[in-house]
């Protein structure tokens, strides 16, 4: 009866704002959706088969991407390194392939196991050592950009095999669906089974929570803590070898901005910056709505710098919606 009553003293706002805090990938869904839509209405041009195959292809991409940045934030962490792995994968993918097929798995182990090295090392400087996640993870960063250019010398050769192409950038079900949703149903469980079935994923939840309790449960903290950054550096990479066959090519630096979109990404899916709230369904849609209001951006013609822009202020706005949140340590 006080709960009934106290909704109907709401306002308005002040429902919206509570079903963000307490639905975070719903809302999220729902204004994909909304803006997609209101898109199309305005822009009719723009509301067709392909714009609606690219926008899914796009935002599985970043849902990826952006899934070992998720652990890594549940665990209390932050991994700036995201694009640089992912630009690193996707040079190695086109020069170990060179449009050659029947390469996947001999590039898949090599990339996983490079994005793995990577994270490893932020996981060591960060947990091990003890330094600032933001500074170590953007220092690796700008080493792997900087080995990109060491490695190629600035001009990257080779491109992915036709048949790898195909699996992400085809279509399927009459043309109506993209060949990369067969990625989406293998990456996305493995995720879902590591966050929510796993011990690993109860016990992440746990220290970014609440390392104390966490110890004191016989945890041990900084191995969940590497392995969160581990499985990012793994993630990022695969999304690399995905993305380096979505475009075709490759290229020193062409996902460093995924770096910042992934964390946005999270951030808009609910995931807290403190540590021990989020789930990777909200990074999904975070990924999605995301990728919409880019698509919208560039219909409407608007400047790269004005999408970073946009983006930052979508991250300010949402984190100070979702700091209102009770927090799961009281």
């Amino acid at each position: 009866m006080e709960s009934n009553v106290t909704r109907s003293s709401q306002t308005p706002a002040e429902i919206i704002l509570h079903f963000m805090r307490a639905n975070p990938a719903r809302m999220v869904t729902i204004l994909s959706v909304a803006l997609f839509l209101g898109t199309g209405i305005r822009y009719p041009a723009s509301l067709n088969q392909d714009a609606f195959v690219n926008i899914l292809t796009l935002s599985i991409l970043l849902s990826v991407a952006a899934a070992g940045q998720t652990i890594v934030l549940i665990c209390g962490g932050l991994d700036f390194s995201v694009g640089a792995v992912m630009s690193a994968s996707a040079i190695m993918t086109a020069y170990i392939m060179k449009a050659q097929d029947g390469m996947f798995f001999q590039v898949f182990f090599m990339c996983i196991a490079m994005g793995a090295l990577v994270g490893l090392v932020n996981g060591f400087c960060t947990v091990r050592i003890g330094l600032p996640a933001m500074i170590v993870t953007m220092a690796i960063s700008n080493i792997v950009s900087r080995l990109q250019y060491v490695f190629t010398q600035g001009s990257v050769q080779g491109r992915p095999g036709r048949d790898f192409t195909v699996t992400v950038v085809g279509r399927f079900f009459d043309n109506r669906l993209p060949n990369i949703l067969m990625y989406a149903a293998i990456v996305y469980p493995i995720v879902f089974f590591l966050l929510n079935l796993s011990r690993f994923g109860r016990q992440a939840y746990l220290v970014g929570n609440n390392i104390t309790a966490a110890n004191l449960n016989g945890i041990k903290v900084n191995k969940i803590k590497v392995l969160s950054y581990v499985f990012s550096g793994m993630l990022a990479a695969f999304a690399g070898m995905l993305g380096c066959a979505q475009l075709g090519t490759a290229r020193c630096d062409v996902f460093n901005e995924y770096a910042f979109t992934s964390l946005v990404a999270v951030i808009v899916g609910g995931t807290s910056f403190a540590g021990g709230v989020g789930h990777y369904s909200g990074t999904i849609a975070g990924a999605l709505l995301i990728t919409v209001l880019s698509n919208t951006l560039t219909i409407m013609q608007f400047s790269q710098p004005i999408r970073y822009i946009t983006n930052g202020i979508i991250m300010v706005a949402l984190l100070v919606i979702y700091s209102h949140e009770k927090s799961v340590r009281q």
